[in-house]
């Protein structure tokens, strides 16, 4: 699946609203969030698991078709006993783009794949098992790009980060080569817990995009546009994915050289999205 197929593959920013709450979700569209993820798992209470999707349902057919194109539906992890009825939700509506979280194999990606076909897919990685099989979760059935759940993996791993989260550059580090080996879109960073402190979410947005991650999540509307700033391209990048684009058409997508680097789809995609995020997001 082609990431430019689906806004959501070049989106600098997604804003978590829970789907205990269908008051707030129009709110999130409305914030100026380039995805909005209606939150089935960790913002819901195990006994809220069906109220959410019933919440769901009933706002779906409210949403109009530019509103659903930015929808995102975050199921509960695979394995566990709410994630078929997740699934059987996603299938009746019809939803554009899951995030999965917790995701550790191909098998289930492409599982829910098959369920799904019409359905782009964001594996989280935030687990031990998920970055070992980095590799193969990215190369899964209508994958558009991948997405980091710092706080769990690092509880996962053990770890006791600083505030800069300087121990998880290794893996976010991984993350963005195998998106770039699986030829995907860059990958989503994961969230700044602070809502208020705004040079942490700066700065932790900046790192992101100087990691090569193409977007991130954010918890609640203050981090929205602060978000959307960092990722914003500059007028540097801008013209050199111009060029790109150009270099690429012609050639009519065949091999070609700009200024002594081969120019191939990776290349050509991450210019593509330069240029939407600028004019779109």
């Amino acid at each position: 699946m082609n990431p430019l197929d689906t806004p959501l593959g070049f989106c600098s920013n997604f804003l978590f609203v829970p789907g205990t709450r269908p008051e707030r979700f129009i709110k999130a569209l409305d914030s100026g969030a380039a995805g909005v993820v209606i939150d089935l798992e960790d913002a819901v209470p195990e006994e809220d698991k069906k109220s959410a999707r019933d919440a769901i349902r009933t706002a779906w057919p409210t949403f109009n078709a530019e509103q659903k194109k930015r929808l995102v539906i975050r199921t509960n992890a695979p394995g566990t006993h709410f994630y078929a009825a997740d699934l059987i939700l996603a299938q009746e509506l019809d939803v554009g783009c899951l995030l999965i979280p917790k995701s550790e194999s191909m098998d289930q990606i492409n599982g829910a794949a098959l369920i799904l076909p019409n359905t782009a897919i964001i594996p989280m990685i935030e687990t031990a098992i998920g970055l070992d099989r980095l590799r193969e979760i990215a190369s899964a059935n209508q994958v558009i790009r991948l997405a980091i759940g710092n706080l769990d993996l690092q509880a996962d791993l053990g770890m006791v980060c600083d505030l800069q989260e300087t121990q998880l550059q290794t893996a976010r580090y991984q993350i963005v080569l195998a998106s770039r080996v699986a030829q995907i879109a860059p990958p989503i960073d994961g969230v700044t817990p602070s809502t208020d402190d705004i040079e942490r979410i700066t700065d932790d947005a900046e790192r992101a995009k100087r990691l090569g991650f193409g977007g991130k999540l954010c918890i609640h509307p203050k981090q929205v546009l602060i978000v959307k700033k960092a990722f914003m391209p500059t007028e540097e990048e801008l013209a050199w994915a111009q060029r790109v684009i150009d270099a690429d058409q012609a050639s009519k997508g065949g091999a070609v050289k700009l200024d002594g680097r081969m120019i191939d789809r990776p290349v050509v995609l991450l210019a593509q999205r330069t240029i939407a995020l600028a004019g779109k997001r």
